[in-house]
């Protein structure tokens, strides 16, 4: 009875769960960025990369906080004896080595250490390098589900015009050929026009797989299960014109807001930190230290004290040119980061520039293809008109259908180019 209890709230509870990942999930292009930013399982990571550094800090300073430990020991001789023959002519005195416990707590303060000082400045430069690092990610983010929110925009949008274009090449090729089998037309007219559907659904369905893989992407960026359906609300002209202008910002290119200049700014930090670590090693180390022992079993003879207090001084002397070599390395290090930190500056400043000149031009071929999808609709429009009155043949409309669909996934194809070098262009500005 149990078991069949049992298996009656599995069911009911797999059935909640699929009615739960079959729930529409309704999202703009604003929505679905911050969805992902709340749910992409890559920034989740650098999140708690974030709390883990929180932890190094703290890691860092606890170690110049005050230190207590406590042992317990239990020491048993089995029975050993020593002989003390301090007069020759008196017998010897025995003194068996009876069993010992002692209960000692140790209490350590740490008064000056130079690599101590150091080593929480760079806890902290390493916090704030994982806190950059997360925005890079979160940019990175932004930038893919952008991308993949575009895709599908772009795809469904050659989907829909294919679907209507063979609806109306399906309706056609049926009145040409009712026209073949009455004997009005030649038969090949309507051969033609059954090559132009069968064409254009191929098309169709392998539009169709590229809108699922659009969806797809989209589902990995927003941390989504693989069945969970997804609604797009936004629309692709209305995002055009949003984030398609004439001209590009006269605002110059600041290289200080960006991400990966950031990081290597943050590195050169840590790098100049290592040469006063590498400085610190020359540094003497001041402890003091305070121990209490109460002795549970008490050896025979004992003299020790229970409370000791004092002092340690540490002088690194001599170290055979180690701690030399040490600071030469993290000079070297800093030079490297520098040297490396100008070259960047150089690479982004060239590709702010190549992504501006690649955003004119395929701006310019934009406007080129808005113009030629209107001139060839209109054509299509046209000799549809003429091949229903019998002017035009059906390879001359066949041909207009072709340059139609061209025209139509020339535009769609430059317009999400354009879009993808826009946000191109406002990521290397840290503006998404």
């Amino acid at each position: 009875m149990r078991r069949i209890k049992f298996s009656i709230i599995a069911v009911l509870l797999l059935y909640c769960y699929q009615l739960k990942a079959q729930e529409t999930i309704t999202l703009s292009l604003d929505s679905a960025v911050n969805y992902a930013i709340h749910h992409n399982k890559t920034l989740i990571n650098s999140k708690y990369a974030i709390d883990k550094s929180t932890e190094k800090i703290k890691e860092a300073i606890s170690q110049g906080l005050p230190q207590i430990n406590t042992s317990l020991d239990y020491t048993n001789f089995l029975g050993a004896e020593v002989s003390l023959q301090l007069n020759p002519s008196a017998p010897p005195a025995v003194i068996e080595f009876n069993p010992t416990s002692n209960f000692t707590a140790t209490a350590s303060q740490l008064v000056f250490n130079g690599n101590y000082y150091v080593g929480i400045q760079l806890s902290k430069l390493a916090k704030n390098l994982t806190e950059q690092s997360y925005q890079k990610d979160e940019l990175n983010v932004k930038e893919q589900t952008t991308q993949a929110y575009y895709m599908v925009l772009a795809s469904e949008r050659i989907l829909n015009t294919l679907k209507e274009n063979k609806a109306n090449a399906q309706m056609m090729y049926e009145k040409t050929r009712n026209l073949a089998n009455a004997g009005i037309i030649e038969e090949t007219d309507a051969k033609k026009l059954s090559i132009m559907v069968t064409s254009i659904d191929n098309a169709l369905k392998s539009t169709e797989r590229q809108v699922e893989l659009g969806y797809n992407l989209l589902r990995l960026q927003l941390g989504l299960e693989t069945d969970q359906i997804i609604k797009l609300s936004s629309n692709l002209d209305e995002i055009a014109r949003q984030n398609i202008v004439h001209s590009i910002s006269t605002e110059p290119f600041n290289i200080q807001n960006n991400h990966d200049f950031k990081l290597v700014t943050i590195q050169g930090e840590i790098t100049k930190k290592g040469i006063d670590m590498a400085r610190a090693s020359y540094l003497p180390t001041l402890a003091t230290f305070y121990s209490y022992t109460e002795k549970i079993k008490k050896p025979a003879f004992d003299i020790s004290p229970k409370h000791v207090l004092g002092l340690t001084l540490n002088i690194p002397v001599f170290s055979g040119g180690q701690r030399r070599s040490q600071l030469n390395q993290a000079k070297i290090d800093f030079n490297i980061n520098q040297n490396t930190k100008e070259q960047l500056a150089e690479q982004l400043t060239l590709q702010e520039r190549q992504l501006e000149y690649n955003y004119k031009n395929l701006f310019e071929q934009y406007l080129t293809q808005k113009e030629n999808i209107e001139i060839a609709k209109e054509v299509l429009d046209k000799m549809n008109l003429k091949y229903g009155q019998g002017v035009v043949s059906s390879l001359e409309l066949t041909s207009a259908n072709s340059d139609y669909l061209t025209a139509e996934s020339n535009y769609i194809n430059i317009m999400l180019q354009l879009l993808n070098a826009e946000l191109a262009l406002r990521k290397i500005n840290s503006k998404l």
